[in-house]
Formats: structure tokens, C-alpha cells, sequence
């Protein structure tokens, strides 16, 4: 099965030995059979259309999801088009923001503030840990999609769109390293001491990242009803 990544931001310059952010998702699913291509479509690269791969992934992003910028509606143009087609899509951070706002849901600075490093939701009736970066949130989601993770700090936290869209605002592709990487790189000054503090602080503790993947990996490859 090809997996189609739409590329939606860039790691900050000095954290680039790992590559795009495609390649990080090819790590995360690897061992699944997917053949993974991507596409920068933060820099204006967009697949020839929604046939070029069996299923799409949305990346990360620092931009939001309603900021002006020239790729944001044809993204969302894209988004409509493979749930017309009923094409499964998966959104990560902002993949799951854009994801909503094309579905005709809502995206904000959420005014609780940040959420960042080892943290944990309620997904399936169990808690499931992984790590966060955001300060965007879905805060109105669309009418056709229902809740399949979430806490306190942030409700709509995992949507699901029937068969077809599967959408998570936390990032099971980034790894302790990653994070650390970020606390230092795009945290100070930006995301509060205290909280970058806390996430250094669990560094080393667990996450339920590869349990997320094998998830993601199910959700691509299930029968669909169209």
C-alpha cells in the first residue's frame, strides 16, 4: 500500500540529520509495507491528485491552520477531495487542525495555553501516552466526526471521520530526542519554563508510540464500506 505524505513543515534547521518530516512517519510505520512518498506541500508541492497513493497522511507543522498562507486552501481542497472519494487520510498535530477546519470544524490558539513533551489521553478506555507539541487546538470539531481520544486540557484530542479520516493532535513520530531537541530549539521564550522544565524532566520515560503506529497502520490497511 502507498502512503502519500502531504509535508506541512519543516524540523528547525540544526534538527535536520533525520531528514523531512516524511521520513520520520516512514520510521514510525516501518515494518507495515507502506511505501511512502512525500510531498512539501508547505513549499508549494503538491501530488498530481488524490489517486497518486492508496491512502494520505498530513504532517506537523509550525504554521496554524488559519494563517494566510498560499498552500492552505488548496490543502483543504485536497482534504474534501479524498473524503469525497473515500480515500483514508490520517492528520497528525496540524494534519488533524487542517483536517478539521476543511470538514467545516474550528481551529484556535487555545487561550489554556500549551501542551508539551510525555502526556497522556484517554483513547479506547484506556490511557495511552504520547508526546505533545501544541498550542493550537481543534476547539469546535466538524458535525460528521466523533471523539476517540481527549483530556482536560484538550477535548477534541483524536477525531474520527467514519472509515475514511483518522486524526490525532498529539505526535507519536517524534521520540524523546526530538522532543529534547525542540524544548531547546523553538521552546524558549516561547512555551513557559515550567512547562518545558516538566517535559525535560520525563524525558526518559516511556511513551505509547509504537502501540499509536500499529493503530495508524490498522487504520490504512482496514476494509472499508466504500
Amino acid at each position: 500500500m502507498k502512503i502519500g505524505v502531504l509535508v506541512t513543515g519543516h524540523p528547525p534547521d540544526n534538527m535536520r540529520e533525520n531528514g523531512a518530516y516524511d521520513q520520520y512517519f516512514a520510521r514510525l510505520l516501518e515494518g507495515h509495507d507502506f511505501e511512502i512518498e512525500g510531498w512539501a506541500v508547505v513549499d508549494g508541492q503538491f501530488p498530481p491528485g488524490i489517486d497518486a497513493a492508496d491512502g494520505w497522511l498530513i504532517t506537523g507543522s509550525k504554521h496554524g491552520a488559519y494563517e494566510d498562507h498560499d498552500w492552505i486552501a488548496p490543502l483543504e481542497e485536497f482534504v474534501r477531495a479524498a473524503w469525497a472519494a473515500g480515500k483514508p487520510m490520517i492528520g497528525v498535530c496540524f494534519g488533524h487542525q487542517i483536517i478539521a477546519q476543511a470538514m467545516g470544524g474550528r481551529v484556535e490558539k487555545f487561550a489554556g495555553g500549551w501542551s508539551v513533551g510525555r502526556t497522556g489521553y484517554q483513547m479506547d478506555g484506556k490511557t495511552v501516552t504520547i508526546n505533545a507539541w501544541h498550542q493550537d487546538q481543534v476547539t469546535e470539531r466538524p458535525e460528521m466526526a466523533e471523539v476517540f481520544a481527549s483530556n482536560a486540557f484538550c477535548e477534541n484530542a483524536g477525531l474520527l471521520y467514519g472509515d475514511t479520516f483518522w486524526t490525532i493532535q498529539p505526535h507519536p513520530e517524534y521520540d524523546a530526542d526530538f522532543i529534547d531537541g525542540l524544548i531547546r530549539t523553538r521552546g524558549k521564550g516561547v512555551v513557559p519554563d515550567d512547562l518545558l522544565e516538566a517535559a525535560s524532566a520525563q524525558l526518559d520515560q516511556p511513551t505509547d508510540r509504537m502501540e499509536v503506529a500499529r493503530t495508524m497502520a490498522d487504520f490504512f490497511t482496514k476494509a472499508r464500506t466504500r
